[in-house]
């Protein structure tokens, strides 16, 4: 009985965060345009707040659940010159295994060399980046090629545009693409606990040194957000000037990373 209780409290405590990150969200976008408050509460509307609410809810606890698997030290295998390798960033206060699902769906596309990166949140955003760029060179080094792929959630593109535009990774990355990443902050970043979440606080000098750095022209760049992303407020700050934009719908920042039709898009564009 101890432990069900435990089990509930725990995903009432979770969907009660992600109930108020959503109520966040809401207050942004209304105050924004007053003319949403006209049907706030007809159905169509409250079903659909109701699934935005229950699949993020969902998602977010499989991720917790997922957590200690990110703790061990995985096994690797060498990676190989083809397909050409990927390294994957995952974002603040989550770990590598919340990559696990995107992984296998990868990897039946044919993307077998994939390394999910360790990037714990209390350390600073320079040795992160360092991290990155000793990994892309161990790589490039061991399979003999030029660039790698990166692939990012949120604070990991943050790390990712740092080795590119700041730290001397341009020519070293093929296809960086980022996912529900922060680029201009978000209104929510006064709620983290981390130096790493203080950069995301808009119009920090971080971000505004990102801003005026120059995007790589050997990379190719490409930003995947939700329209209805509950921690990236507002969700256009997870649009990025320069890089290809892909607007997506109806999803929440964790459950990005579990939609289903995520791996097609990304099988996608590593092939064009």
């Amino acid at each position: 009985m101890t432990a069900l209780f435990g089990i509930l409290a725990v995903i009432v405590s979770v969907a009660g965060v992600v109930t108020i990150s959503y109520a966040i969200f809401w207050y942004e976008y209304a105050n924004r345009n007053p003319s949403l408050m006209e049907n706030r509460f007809s159905w169509r509307n409250l079903v659909f707040a109701v699934r935005l609410i229950a699949t993020e809810t969902a998602c977010l606890l499989l991720a917790i659940l997922l957590q200690p698997l990110g703790w061990f030290n995985w096994k690797e295998k060498p990676p190989a010159a083809f397909p050409r390798p990927i390294i994957l960033l995952h974002g603040l206060f989550h770990s590598r295994s919340s990559w696990i699902c995107l992984k296998l769906a990868l990897r039946r596309r044919g993307f077998t060399t994939l390394h999910a990166l360790k990037l714990p949140p209390w350390k600073d955003v320079e040795t992160l980046t360092e991290e990155l760029a000793k990994k892309v060179d161990e790589y490039r080094f061991s399979t003999g090629l030029d660039k790698v792929h990166l692939i990012c959630h949120s604070m990991g593109g943050i790390i990712a545009r740092n080795f590119l535009q700041l730290r001397g990774g341009a020519g070293k990355v093929d296809r960086c693409i980022m996912l529900a990443t922060p680029h201009r902050g978000s209104k929510l970043a006064p709620f983290t606990v981390t130096s790493l979440g203080g950069l995301l606080m808009p119009g920090s000098p971080f971000l505004q040194r990102l801003a005026e750095a120059p995007l790589p022209e050997s990379t190719r760049i490409y930003c995947l957000f939700s329209r209805h992303d509950n921690m990236v407020v507002p969700c256009e700050n997870a649009r990025l000037e320069g890089a290809r934009n892909i607007e997506l719908f109806g999803t929440g920042h964790t459950a990005l990373l579990f939609r289903p039709d995520i791996p097609g898009i990304l099988a996608g564009l590593l092939e064009e």
